[in-house]
């Protein structure tokens, strides 16, 4: 899936991952002030900005707008959690414009360790912990009011010398 069809159905404010409503598609549409296939198209480089985040107008708003979005949207109707893969999947992408370099790790640690549904506690903690926690792990609080998977996410780091590596690799790229 195109990170641009996140944007897209964010804007369109759907309800479900890979459907649009007549409603939901000509109101997405009118809120872009689109009218056009030409227009769409023009949109779609300022859509995929919407991602990143840096500080040029609002879009660090919209990143954690899209972000929160994406969980009741990629969930299955009726359930509460977001499977673990599709969790996975979004956070590939999601964390790809944002370029979190812990989200392969992340990925490996819940397919190895934790084999469940995402709470939407865990979905939102984790981008406040990918915001807030530099790679290298040295700002981390082990005391803080993080959920526990996280917790075991940094254990499970440390006990694999990730964060070790990580720092090294983050200061070959600068």
């Amino acid at each position: 899936m195109a990170v641009h069809r996140l944007v897209v159905s964010w804007h369109m404010k759907a309800a479900t991952m890979c459907e649009f409503s007549k409603k939901e598609f000509i109101g997405g549409l009118q809120g872009l002030r689109m009218n056009s296939l030409e227009k769409f198209c023009e949109k779609i480089p300022f859509m995929r900005m919407e991602l990143k985040d840096d500080c040029i107008f609002n879009i660090v708003i919209h990143f954690r707008e899209i972000y929160n979005f994406v969980f009741g949207w990629a969930k299955e109707k009726g359930q509460k959690s977001l499977a673990l893969d599709t969790a996975i999947r979004m956070w590939q992408l999601l964390f790809a414009e944002k370029q979190w370099p812990l989200v392969e790790h992340w990925s490996q640690f819940l397919q190895a360790r934790h084999n469940k549904a995402i709470s939407r506690d865990t979905w939102s903690q984790l981008l406040e912990f990918a915001r807030t926690v530099d790679p290298a792990l040295t700002n981390y609080d082990a005391e803080g009011a993080w959920p526990y998977l996280i917790d075991e996410f940094v254990e499970y780091l440390n006990e694999n010398g990730i964060q070790n590596v990580q720092l090294n690799d983050l200061s070959q790229k600068r």
